[in-house]
């Protein structure tokens, strides 16, 4: 793991999550500077929504890294809750 070559380690998980918002945020303005109605300064630098998917998703993994969490596991969780509690709730494409 990438953070494991470091002494300080992991960040707490209140601070991943204070991470993890601020980086949500930095998402959100990319998206609205892409999508939206508010455009970039001149003088803002350039940055990519994929960029900042990468700096959330990053953060991500190092707080389950951090608990102890195999997200490969967490996220057939979630498709398993998918594939049963809302089957019928989207209508599919033939």
């Amino acid at each position: 793991m990438y953070i494991n070559q470091f002494k300080e380690g992991y960040f707490t998980p209140l601070a991943l999550t204070a991470r993890l918002t601020e980086e949500l945020g930095e998402l959100a303005r990319e998206i609205n500077h892409y999508y939206g109605e508010k455009r970039k300064k001149p003088t803002e630098p350039e940055k990519t929504v994929e960029e900042e998917l990468g700096d959330l998703l990053f953060v991500v993994i190092c707080m389950a890294n951090s608990l102890h969490i195999d997200l490969g596991q967490a996220v057939e969780t979630v498709l398993n809750k998918f594939q049963t509690r809302d089957k019928d709730r989207w209508t599919k494409k033939d």
